[in-house]
């Protein structure tokens, strides 16, 4: 390859290096959001089945709503309830 052919070819992956880091970052940022959405679903959908009593609260539930703030998602317990 000639001097000419590298330039451009540089010049050329330099530009898609540019542009696949820009996917990167909208990607990531789309990814939180999504994230903080579904949490906030969760927790949403929690009160209501606590609300209508599909639910049981724990006996220490103020223990597990003071966490660390992390945003991990825990199991939901469900009771089945007859209703005939």
């Amino acid at each position: 390859m000639d001097s000419k052919h590298t330039a451009e070819m540089y010049k050329h992956l330099e530009k898609q290096s540019e542009v696949l880091w820009e996917a990167y970052r909208s990607m990531s940022h789309e990814l939180r959001s999504l994230r903080v959405e579904e949490e906030m679903l969760m927790h949403k959908f929690y009160e209501v089945m606590t609300a209508q009593g599909y639910t049981k609260k724990n006996k220490n539930e103020e223990d597990t709503s003071k966490d660390d703030g992390n945003l991990q998602s825990s199991a939901l317990v469900v009771e089945q309830s007859n209703l005939k």
